[in-house]
């Protein structure tokens, strides 16, 4: 049975998802040891700009003009806005090449093999429920509930998933979900219009156990681990990393935080740019 991941990369003037994407293809290969392939409606950026034959397929969708904005931090005191253009993953089981498939982020940085036990299990779905702030100082209940008197809130960060039947009917919903955005957020009690993938696939979740708590969705192996955009990554070398959390209470000031063996999410696209900038001049 074909396995491997799959990447959604879309540019949107600021960050340049595509470098994170061909950064992430290959961890993926020295960690996880599987062929990634891409989604991207930036097919002839990736092949003039980076090193496109770390891909195993490039699979290229056509380009959409989105309104979709949100701030994005690079750190406590600096921000620039851009389109959130990261809203196709209601694709990623129709688009994937593989029978078993390992769905991420670009900014998810993988620095262990743990995820290699998913194409092991018996679980047909899973992705992250349960998460920890690496900074350890910050209210963290928005990732619990998808609103105060709400649903649980699942990680669409990493998900995997095999092409079955109930799958399928699951990334249907998805996309059922997206087109009626402005619906579901009234029905959810969600405070913003902003259209957000964990949002998305947690209603599709609690849709499909019944509109009540249910096992569709299995947890990955680990926690997910996380720094926001508040947070700066500082250094990387192979799978230690550093980073400059935000200090409570203390706007503009941080503490120095050491990570080793710990795949992590991380949310400051501008601060990861700057380690991979510096990664593939190292190469």
């Amino acid at each position: 049975m074909s396995k491997g991941a799959i990447l959604i990369a879309k540019n949107n003037g600021e960050i340049d998802y595509i470098k994170q994407a061909v950064f992430l293809a290959k961890r993926i290969k020295y960690y996880l040891n599987i062929p990634t392939s891409v989604i991207t409606d930036c097919e002839d950026y990736l092949r003039a700009a980076h090193d496109f034959e770390v891909f195993d397929q490039i699979i290229s969708i056509d380009y959409a003009q989105e309104k979709n904005k949100r701030a994005y931090h690079d750190g406590t005191l600096f921000y620039k806005s851009a389109n959130f253009r990261n809203n196709e993953r209601n694709v990623a089981y129709d688009l994937s090449p593989y029978q078993e498939t390992l769905l991420l982020d670009t900014d998810y940085i993988i620095n262990n093999d743990l995820l290699k036990s998913c194409f092991e299990s018996t679980n047909d779905f899973m992705l992250f429920k349960s998460s920890e702030d690496v900074a350890n100082v910050r209210d963290t209940t928005e990732f619990e509930h998808v609103s105060d008197y709400s649903i649980d809130f699942y990680w669409a960060t990493v998900v995997f998933f095999r092409k079955t039947e109930i799958n399928k009917i699951f990334f249907e919903l998805v996309s059922h979900i997206k087109e009626n955005w402005k619906h579901y957020v009234r029905v959810y009690q969600i405070e913003s219009f902003l259209f957000r993938n964990d949002y998305a696939f947690s209603i599709a979740i609690h849709i499909m156990n019944g509109f009540q708590q249910g096992d569709f969705a299995q947890p990955l192996p680990s926690k997910h681990l996380y720094t926001t955009d508040r947070d700066l990554l500082w250094k990387l070398s192979e799978d230690e990393m550093t980073f400059l959390v935000e200090k409570k209470n203390y706007l503009g000031e941080y503490t120095a935080l050491q990570t080793k063996g710990q795949s992590i999410h991380v949310m400051n696209k501008f601060s990861l740019e700057r380690i991979i900038d510096r990664e593939f001049e190292n190469e």
